[in-house]
């Protein structure tokens, strides 16, 4: 078996055990050995190969940790504003049930049932939706 298929068989390898893995992680030492493997049908050295296929693996796996891929799971989607265009948007509470922790408030029209955060002051004025529960929204003071 010639070097270059050794190369692309072991870059293979690895793109099915990162299927079952679920990481890029093991995806870009796979294209390290691509390119290694090219390196070798190219008919270069076998240390350049080994050179070439550590440096481009290592280059590919700096690049997908600093991507957004290469990032821990975002935010759940009731907190986060890139999914729920409410969540940082302004609302007025003009006053506070009996329990200090829940209210009704009028927002985008509509009545919603209002839940103080953890931490806030239950005073009339402006709040912060910071999740939305179904039809309940959270807020926090404004500063």
């Amino acid at each position: 078996m010639s070097g270059w298929m050794i190369w692309f068989a072991l870059a293979g390898a690895l793109v099915v055990f990162e299927m079952l893995s679920g990481t890029f992680y093991l995806l870009m030492i796979a294209i390290g050995l691509a390119v290694g493997g090219t390196a070798a049908l190219a008919g270069l050295d076998p240390t350049l190969q080994f050179l070439l296929a550590g440096v481009t693996g290592v280059i590919a796996t700096f690049v997908l940790y600093r991507s957004r891929a290469g990032r821990g799971a975002p935010a759940p989607s009731a907190r986060n504003p890139d999914i729920n265009l409410d969540v940082g948007q302004a609302l007025t509470v003009g006053a506070w049930n009996s329990d200090g922790k829940t209210a009704r408030a009028d927002y985008r029209g509509a009545a919603w049932d209002i839940e103080l955060e953890p931490g806030s002051e239950p005073v009339p004025g402006k709040f912060v939706i910071r999740e939305v529960r179904g039809s309940r929204l959270v807020v926090a003071n404004a500063q």
